[in-house]
């Protein structure tokens, strides 16, 4: 499939070449330079400009617009349940279906939510890929996951025996995750912050808003502020900032 997108200005071309889970794929094509392009949930490998992004974004949107069929609690085999769910840019956990989907209706009972977390896997069952890409399995129960961006926000910073760690899930220090200074990554086009996580998550964490904030008033830049930050200060050291990772782990996931 071949789009021609234009903003008032040169012929871009995005050309779609794969579809994975939630993730667009395809070649973008603009004056002289070809680019591969991740579109989907918000992730996107290599920065054009943030107009071209929105272009391709909105189209990319027409593809992942589909009609998903579902009960709550709906049985496809003998004892076999399955739910559906959906995490918001912010880590809060809501029923898929919830109308209202705010801090009244996320689920927040912590060991609940460890339990649910810690069991988050890539969907690979089969059923409902496309649309929930990620699972938590508890016994009997199959719990499909769509997320906003990525099933693992990270909402604070927690000091633990004098090392820090990044808490995720709302469930304090019963989630966490070694925070690794070097590694964060702000990726321009929408100034969301993100941090690595565990491969059985997709190997990609987001920082929650408040976070990111916090988190940018420590960034240096060294290659200009259109770019992501070169350098991190925390805790009275200077980081250089691993470039490579985020983008590393979408090629890979391919």
């Amino acid at each position: 499939m071949k789009a021609t997108l234009s903003s008032n200005g040169p012929q871009v071309y995005f050309f779609v070449i794969a579809t994975s889970r939630q993730h667009l794929v395809g070649l973008v094509a603009h004056r002289q330079a070809v680019d591969i392009c991740f579109v989907g949930n918000e992730f996107l490998c290599r920065l054009l400009s943030d107009e071209i992004i929105k272009t391709i974004f909105a189209k990319a949107k027409h593809f992942q617009m589909r009609n998903v069929h579902y009960v709550q609690g709906q049985e496809p085999e003998p004892k076999i349940r399955e739910y559906f769910y959906f995490i918001d840019h912010q880590g809060m956990l809501f029923l898929d279906d919830s109308k209202m989907k705010n801090f009244t209706s996320c689920f927040k009972e912590k060991k609940f939510l460890q339990f649910f977390f810690k069991r988050i896997r890539l969907n690979r069952t089969g059923r409902y890929e496309d649309d929930f890409p990620f699972i938590s399995l508890c016994g009997r129960e199959r719990n499909f996951i769509r997320c906003d961006d990525v099933p693992i926000v990270y909402t604070h910073v927690i000091n633990i025996e004098n090392s820090d760690f990044l808490s995720y899930g709302y469930a304090g220090d019963l989630l966490v995750s070694k925070f690794m200074p070097d590694k964060i990554y702000m990726l321009p086009s929408t100034g969301r912050v993100y941090h690595p996580t565990d491969e059985k998550y997709g190997g990609v964490g987001l920082v929650k808003s408040k976070l990111a904030i916090e988190f940018s008033k420590n960034f240096e830049f060294h290659n200009s502020e259109i770019n992501a930050p070169t350098h991190f200060r925390w805790q009275n050291n200077t980081y250089e900032l691993d470039q490579n990772w985020f983008r590393e782990q979408f090629v890979r996931l391919l």
